[in-house]
């Protein structure tokens, strides 16, 4: 997608706010003796911005609107090194409402809905900017934050919830539990909106399949907004996303050269109106790629395919790189097994080990199909691994993200 002139002069706006503020940016700007861009090959020229910038402006240093202006902080989610501090404006705010309407709106949810938002609230962005475009659209919120999943079902037959929000795993454990309690003619859920881990197409047709209900992508990171700068529409051929908010490159992670349009790569966002803590060509680290045409649906926002992964998520194991992408596409052509999975990489004996855990109900021989998963595996990525088969509902659930590769060889 070759950026427009509306989209340039919005982003010369934001330069020139940057530059004001003294921001990391604006440092890296003035140092580059850049003040405006004329052409896309300028924009090309831009420098980018990485996680580590943005940490290393903790706490404030982000904060490019003036102090009164602000509103509201958020920061990112992740575990590991100093939190990433957002800002946000009014502004900011009601603009992330509005493309998060626009989310709802495209997978058919109107005012008339109940919609359960399951994601944590907090400094973390999730519950609130479900809740926050819940409202806008003037449909009913019912923000029951993650976990306790006893009180979620209760509220959700007691309200009769048409719409859940939540991660795929949790989705999924919602899913088990109601066809447990055999409550599911209780249930009047009829959509899904899923967001903040990747999933197989299996356990997306496991969880429509027992809910009976219609599932849509949603995307977002809390550095841009959050969730809902993106969503899957009937069609489910990638995600809609809000040109007229953000502008989105997809780049070889190795060069930072931009890739054609259809090409996996990653996926650079730059944030047009925003306020409180603009970006310019971020690096997200998501592996994805930009879908070419128009969709078939007819709507006039542009594509990106569902997050294949991260450029981070590789791993290196006995001098071979594997993504997990590429163990749940063999496991999801194995029907004898659930969706669920287990990566777990060990150094034993001088050598790197890969076991993969997967569930299987009683009725099918566990060491047979453990064998040919397992050739399956090695065709795959070039060496064998050890699989374990064991029954279903062995492995862990949870109401967040699943951690489904655990890398023993550094604890």
């Amino acid at each position: 997608m070759k950026i427009s002139q509306t989209q340039l002069d919005l982003v010369n706006n934001r330069i020139q706010a940057l530059l004001k503020a003294d921001s990391f940016y604006g440092k890296k700007l003035a140092a580059a003796g850049i003040d405006h861009v004329e052409t896309a090959e300028d924009f090309a020229k831009l420098p980018f911005s990485e996680k580590k910038d943005l940490r290393d402006a903790y706490p404030l240093g982000l904060m490019t609107a003036p102090e009164e202006e602000i509103v509201r902080i958020h920061s990112s989610s992740g575990t590991t090194g100093t939190p990433v501090i957002i800002p946000y404006t009014q502004k900011d705010v009601d603009d992330w409402g509005e493309m998060f309407k626009r989310c709802y709106e495209v997978a058919g949810i109107t005012n008339m809905d109940r919609i359960q938002i399951t994601p944590g609230y907090g400094l973390w962005t999730a519950g609130i900017g479900f809740q926050n475009g819940c409202e806008k659209l003037g449909a009913m919120a019912v923000p029951m934050g993650p976990g306790n999943t006893e009180k979620q079902l209760e509220m959700m037959q007691a309200l009769k919830t048409t719409v859940i929000c939540s991660t795929s795993s949790y989705a999924l454990l919602l899913a088990e539990e109601i066809e447990k309690r055999g409550i599911k003619e209780n249930i009047h859920l009829k959509k899904g909106v899923i967001g903040s881990e990747r999933w197989s197409d299996k356990m997306r047709e496991n969880i429509a399949n027992s809910l009976g209900i219609e599932l849509y992508d949603i995307y977002g990171l809390t550095e841009i907004y959050g969730p809902g700068i993106g969503i899957s529409c009937e069609y489910n051929e990638g995600m809609h996303y809000w040109d007229d908010y953000l502008y989105i490159e997809v780049i070889d992670p190795k060069t930072g050269e931009n890739v054609p349009d259809g090409e996996l790569g990653e996926l650079v966002i730059t944030t047009l109106v925003k306020e409180g803590a603009p970006l310019i060509r971020y690096r997200t680290h998501d592996l994805s790629r930009i879908i070419p045409g128009k969709c078939k649906c007819g709507r006039c926002y542009p594509r990106i395919d569902v997050i294949m992964g991260r450029t981070d998520d590789m791993m290196k194991i006995k001098g071979v790189n594997v993504f997990p992408s590429q163990i749940e596409e063999v496991l999801g052509k194995f029907d004898e097994i659930s969706s669920e999975y287990q990566i777990r990489i060990s150094h034993l004996e001088g050598k790197d080990t890969m076991r993969i855990y997967v569930e299987s109900t009683g009725d099918v021989d566990f060491a047979s199909l453990s064998k040919r998963i397992a050739e399956k595996v090695k065709s795959k990525i070039g060496f064998t691994p050890i699989v374990k088969v064991v029954e279903v509902g062995v492995l862990p659930r949870s109401t967040k993200k699943t951690a489904r590769v655990i890398d023993e060889r550094f604890d």
